[in-house]
């Protein structure tokens, strides 16, 4: 089994301010388990130690490439080649917080049990929401 994960790094997310590109920047990848995603976030991207997984899940054996595209529906990817401070660094994405509130908002009507108020989004549901745009609709 595949592990989907998303990272955050505190000193990437301050460099992402400075140059305008916001304070919501994640890593999505794929790793082949917990152990290769633990060792991946250790090891670090785009120069910075300080990684932090978000959040996780476990599913069918998927290709990083494939993931990272469909998500790209929905948020925008920085590009690795136009900022080097990347290094080569695929799948770190800038997140729109509207697009998370909007989609917690819809999955709260839904449930009907809660009245409809406003929603502060926490990083741990910004990487429910990276996974579930990423990952294939069940059929």
């Amino acid at each position: 089994m595949a592990v989907v994960y998303v990272a955050r790094s505190a000193a990437l997310t301050k460099w992402a301010s400075d140059v305008g590109q916001g304070k919501h920047i994640f890593k999505l990848g794929v790793a082949a388990d917990k152990d290769a995603a633990k060792a991946a976030i250790d090891a670090g991207w785009a120069g910075e130690g300080d990684w932090r997984l978000i959040h996780s899940q476990e599913v069918p054996d998927l290709e990083e490439e494939p993931v990272i595209e469909r998500l790209m529906r929905k948020e925008k990817v920085i590009d690795p080649t136009y900022y080097p401070k990347l290094k080569g660094a695929s799948g770190v994405f800038r997140i729109t917080l509207t697009n998370v509130q909007n989609s917690l908002l819809v999955a709260k009507a839904m449930s009907a049990d809660e009245p409809l108020t406003d929603i502060k989004v926490k990083p741990k549901d910004i990487g429910e929401y990276m996974i579930r745009n990423a990952l294939p609709s069940p059929s």
